[in-house]
């Protein structure tokens, strides 16, 4: 059977022209960057390659900058301690560098989020936690930049990717149960300034539905008690405990809404003396790579991180090209309980009696 031959990168072009990927990538795109013999040479060796730039990355580049920005309501003191965001970025950066583009973070300048979009030099944006009511989704249509939304409610004019939140803490909520849990606490996520609100939104909305309709299947409410919500990091996670504990609570389980802030649970359980998952079992969410380390290993959410930052350029460079052509696509990805070591069944005489009729 004749193998199919492997069409030739941007990589292969640069490595037999000793230049960088993006050397390459102005050669096609910006010349002018270049001198005319290098953009010579360059192209000469990508004809003898046999490389076709990509149409929709070429597309992008020639509009302004070559560069693609990540759009985030928190700060990045914030996100760059929660390994989500980290892995997340590095399935966009991977995306990203294949189609010969450089990656910009957008975050809050001086604490304005619209003022950080206006001063942004990109040709798209990937809108990570931001929904239809935030001004900057707003901004970004009217300056025609394409964009794709991520870990929000998708919106119907524009590309997005969803995954089934709900379905993920619904599992996460029903396995705690089935444990015989009956005293739960649930740490949110916390909206990222004053003007959003405090009412739940996007992922942190889906997520708390899905552990509520668990519960409520087993006679369980969740009270507004019961819930305390903090930035998605370590730290956060710490915080959010302490300050529960220190209100009263005395739950069995624990369901955080992000791996990061469940490891920070765990820590501050162990500082007041409680023993996970002896006294305290707790469910993460998202399935970073550090959850199978923590100790004892992290039950948790998997959600497709890095997939999910490739599919964003992917959408994003889609959306540049076929933006008037017709419906833009939404991709579902899917959502399953991993369990590891840090649930147990409920302490003895804090566990849900079943009448087995006995």
């Amino acid at each position: 059977m004749e193998q199919a031959t492997r069409r030739t990168t941007i990589a292969d072009v640069a490595r037999a022209a000793g230049v960088s990927k993006a050397a390459v990538s102005f050669a096609f795109n910006t010349p002018e960057r270049l001198s005319a013999d290098t953009v010579t040479r360059i192209r000469e060796i990508a004809t003898g390659l046999d490389y076709r730039p990509d149409p929709v990355a070429r597309m992008l580049a020639q509009r302004r900058t070559g560069t693609i920005g990540i759009l985030t309501p928190q700060g990045l003191d914030v996100i760059f301690t929660n390994p989500y965001f980290g892995e997340f970025s590095a399935g966009v950066a991977t995306a990203a560098e294949a189609a010969g583009l450089a990656i910009q973070f957008i975050s809050p300048l001086h604490g304005s989020l619209t003022r950080a979009v206006d001063r942004a030099s990109v040709d798209g944006i990937i809108a990570v936690g931001l929904g239809a009511a935030h001004p900057e989704v707003g901004q970004i249509r009217r300056s025609g930049l394409p964009f794709v939304v991520v870990d929000s409610t998708a919106l119907p004019d524009e590309p997005g990717i969803e995954v089934d939140d709900e379905g993920g803490a619904r599992l996460a909520a029903e396995h705690l149960v089935e444990l015989g849990h009956r005293d739960f606490l649930v740490i949110g996520i916390e909206p990222p300034s004053a003007s959003s609100g405090m009412e739940p939104a996007g992922v942190t909305a889906l997520r708390l539905r899905g552990y509520r309709e668990s519960m409520s299947a087993a006679g369980i409410e969740l009270s507004d008690a019961e819930m305390v919500v903090g930035p998605a990091s370590m730290e956060g996670g710490i915080d959010a405990f302490r300050r529960a504990w220190a209100s009263g609570a005395r739950p069995t389980a624990v369901l955080a809404m992000s791996d990061a802030m469940a490891i920070g649970a765990m820590r501050a359980a162990r500082d007041l003396g409680l023993g996970v998952p002896a006294d305290l079992s707790i469910v993460g969410y998202d399935d970073v790579d550090v959850a199978q380390y923590t100790d004892p290993p992290l039950t948790t959410v998997h959600q497709p991180i890095r997939r999910k930052g490739e599919e964003a350029v992917r959408l994003l460079l889609a959306g540049g090209r076929h933006r008037d052509e017709g419906p833009t696509e939404q991709q579902h990805l899917e959502t399953r309980l991993v369990v590891r070591g840090s649930t147990a069944r409920a302490p003895r005489g804090r566990e849900e009696v079943v009448d087995d009729g006995r």
